[in-house]
């Protein structure tokens, strides 16, 4: 299993964060979870599975190289 998690802050707005785990699921499938929202309230998250390592290990680094473009940085 591997996480990501990366915070935003901005003056006039709450603290936001950014979280992505790679993860093996019951079926021999691998997870990519990602969940979002302000910190310190429930977010938002989505799940997506695929066959192997590798492409989940692409689709997590995208997620991740998006949201540090967005202004994200590491915890």
């Amino acid at each position: 299993m591997a996480i990501c998690l990366l915070y935003r802050r901005e003056a006039r707005r709450r603290a936001r964060f950014y979280r992505v785990e790679i993860a093996m699921n019951l079926f021999s499938e691998v997870s990519v979870l990602r969940e979002w929202g302000e910190a310190g309230c429930p977010g938002r998250s989505v799940v997506n599975i695929f066959g192997n390592l590798r492409d989940a290990s692409l689709a997590a680094d995208r997620h991740r190289e998006r949201a540090l473009r967005r202004g994200y940085a590491r915890a």
